[in-house]
């Protein structure tokens, strides 16, 4: 059994996953992230945003704007559900 490369962790991509949207004519970062949700889980693409670019570049040979990178949307940092389901006030 091969095993799976996993790009994104946080919505379970796999390298493959990316390599065959690219193939099917998704050519930038936005499109990518828009049809794989790459780069919108709790760690807002710090981890795989920059393996997709590389996977990107090298399927189609154009090197990717870092103007092009989505922007971070907050919350920035992982909040745990605890935190935000708890009734403390923080007063």
């Amino acid at each position: 059994m091969k095993k799976k490369a996993i790009v994104c962790r946080c919505e379970d991509i796999t390298e493959e996953d990316v390599l065959n949207a690219i193939e099917e004519g998704y050519t930038d970062i936005e499109e990518l992230r828009k049809v794989l949700r790459i780069g919108m889980g709790p760690c807002q693409g710090r981890v795989c945003i920059q393996l997709v670019m590389k996977l990107l570049e090298k399927k189609t040979g154009k090197k990717v704007s870092k103007a092009s990178l989505p922007t971070s949307r907050p919350p920035i940092v992982p909040v745990s559900l605890g935190t935000l389901a708890s009734d403390k006030d923080e007063k």
